[in-house]
């Protein structure tokens, strides 16, 4: 069957269009497609605390697209999710309303206990050892949400207010960092060796830049000398010497300084870059509710 998932980020809002099935015991997930638009919505809610007309009409073109390349695909079931920037704006719920009204797509606002919860389950996908003892650190424009599985459940999650988008605009303070910290080494037992799992649009994008060729782990001491190499460029040279479009290459920094800070919290010197996402979790648990397995 064919799903369809909208996440409307704080950075960017993305479109995922996926065929899963079951065979010899196993999930299938083939992706068929996937658009993104950097609509950059936590811009304006972080500043003024609302979306305006302007960027609002732009988001409400960018569903409207979405839908017919959902239509298109002939997808069965489609959902649409929206995080952090819309959790914020004062008139997120009347945008959402007004959206449904154009284009009849109901977009669902969020909580970050959801969003972290919906990233979580993806995991299934990768068919790890239920014993395995794992973190799951998701990074985007406004919001971080963590997630711990030891000795075969979720022990602990959490959504914190440190997203790029936010730290861009100044909108985070030294005891957000400080709660980040706390809470990692108060909630995972790091005297027990974990695997760090790192999610997002921008660690997939430092793996692609570090090593293209490597097949998904990236090491503490890589992601620092990338940090610190794009630090000493300004935003037109990094575009330039990384081939990055410029909303990815102002985000990247402070996304990798939320990775390098969970790391040394967990006293952990790489993580795995799964390559999966929101958009996953929700495609995901539209197959659970909509197939009998």
């Amino acid at each position: 069957m064919k799903f369809a998932a909208i996440d409307i980020g704080t950075n960017a809002a993305r479109l995922l269009i996926a065929n899963v099935q079951q065979s010899a015991g196993h999930i299938q997930f083939q992706k068929l497609a996937y658009y993104r638009v950097p609509l950059r919505l936590g811009e304006e809610v972080f500043d003024k605390g609302k979306i305006s007309s302007h960027k609002a009409l732009q988001f409400q073109h960018t569903i409207q697209a979405f839908q017919l390349l959902a239509q298109t695909h002939e997808v069965s079931h489609l959902r649409a999710v929206a995080t952090s920037a819309m959790r914020e704006a004062s008139n997120g719920k009347k945008i959402a309303k007004q959206i449904l009204q154009h284009t009849g797509v109901q977009i669902d606002i969020i909580s970050g206990d959801e969003e972290a919860q919906l990233i979580f389950n993806t995991f299934e996908l990768l068919q790890l050892q239920r014993q395995q003892q794992f973190v799951v650190v998701d990074v985007g424009g406004g919001s971080t949400e963590i997630s711990v599985f030891e000795h075969g459940q979720k022990v602990a999650a959490r959504s914190f207010e440190l997203g790029t988008i936010r730290i861009l605009k100044g909108k985070t303070n030294p005891e957000s960092w400080t709660q980040f910290t706390t809470w990692i080494q108060t909630h995972v037992q790091l005297q027990e060796a974990h695997t760090v799992f790192g999610t997002g649009g921008n660690i997939n994008r430092a793996l692609k830049m570090i090593a293209p060729r490597q097949k998904d782990t990236l090491s503490l001491a890589q992601l620092k000398e990338l940090n610190h190499a794009l630090s000493q460029l300004s935003l037109e040279e990094r575009c330039a010497k990384y081939q990055l479009k410029p909303d990815r290459a102002d985000v990247l920094i402070p996304a990798l300084h939320i990775y390098i800070t969970a790391l040394e919290a967990l006293g952990q010197e790489a993580l795995v870059v799964p390559k999966i996402g929101l958009s996953d979790g929700v495609i995901y648990q539209l197959y659970l509710q909509n197939t009998h397995i």
